[in-house]
């Protein structure tokens, strides 16, 4: 009599190789905390639809028409929120293909043609940057106590925005430098930006360096570079607070965020020629394509670049 051996891949459940794909991606891929993150989210929104629309547990039973329902069910969604469930969802199944030869992926000859929206990031002008810097400076100079915390929360803001703006960093890699990676005698910090890659920024304002210094001196944190009032790493959720703050109370009409501080640093270089290339080093991105989206100009610099390099302006007419 032949006995028939059950192949363990066939019993396989989603969540059984979900735990196996974030072992791969944290263990052996190495990837980020936050796209880790992000792959659970969405695989599992995932998991918990084939099981209540479909009763599917085991992943070999997952079709191409449930993806397709799937990919129905959440097309409310924002484009980059689809274009991120569905890069999780391949790298899923394609990461279970890899390890099981007899599995069908069922994203195989999907084709799935997504337009995101082009979208100009917002951009401050000088003015606005003057009223945020001024309006904390200016909190700084009328509070007489300069021994207690709120003096020296305030001394901190002031050092978290500056440095936004000087260094055209992310919030996430702004919140988690360390006291070891800014260098403030030489005046440099180094950055851990995505993809693990490491860069080195210059801090060329003497009044960055001068706020940075005092930041430094008053609070003399030890491991995280700008701490909380219970001396643990800022979170980026706070810094994201701290600009919502200010903008509410100078009443500024733009949408202004810590990565508008980013757009604005890329864009401001560019409009003074700063070559593309330079800028992308200082951005941490590895394709220049990313940055080519702050090839864009503000009215005020296409207005006077159509003053006095249109051909027009040049013509005269003679009747």
């Amino acid at each position: 009599m032949e006995i028939k051996t059950i192949d363990s891949s066939e019993s396989k459940t989603l969540n059984d190789v979900l735990k196996d794909f974030i072992f791969h991606c944290q263990y052996e891929k190495g990837l980020s905390g936050k796209t880790i993150a992000a792959y659970q989210i969405d695989l599992k929104q995932l998991k918990e639809y084939l099981y209540t629309f479909y009763s599917v547990e085991l992943i070999k039973s997952v079709s191409k028409e449930m993806i397709k329902a799937y990919l129905q069910k959440i097309s409310d969604y924002k484009p980059k929120t689809i274009k991120r469930k569905i890069a999780s969802m391949k790298a899923f199944f394609s990461f279970y293909e890899f390890e099981n030869e007899t599995f069908i992926n069922p994203f195989r000859k999907m084709k799935i043609h997504l337009k995101e929206p082009y979208i100009l990031p917002t951009v401050m002008c000088d003015s606005e940057i003057k009223q945020i810097l001024e309006f904390l400076y200016r909190q700084r100079i009328q509070n007489n106590r300069h021994n207690g915390y709120t003096y020296k929360a305030q001394i901190r803001n002031i050092a978290i925005i500056e440095l936004l703006f000087a260094t055209g960093v992310r919030v996430s890699e702004l919140s988690q430098l360390q006291c070891k990676d800014v260098d403030l005698i030489h005046a440099v910090i180094k950055v851990y930006g995505k993809g693990s890659r490491e860069r080195i920024i210059q801090i060329c304002s003497e009044d960055v360096i001068a706020i940075l210094n005092e930041y430094k001196e008053l609070i003399q944190p030890t491991t995280s570079f700008f701490i909380n009032r219970f001396g643990h790493e800022i979170s980026a959720q706070s810094i994201r607070l701290l600009v919502k703050r200010c903008v509410k109370e100078l009443k500024l009409s733009k949408h202004i965020t810590p990565h508008t501080f980013r757009h604005t640093f890329a864009t401001l270089l560019l409009e003074e020629d700063v070559d593309i290339k330079y800028i992308q080093s200082l951005l941490g991105h590895s394709s220049i394509v990313t940055t080519q989206i702050y090839t864009h100009v503000n009215s005020n610099k296409q207005k006077e670049i159509l003053y006095q390099k249109h051909p027009r302006n040049k013509i005269e007419i003679k009747v």
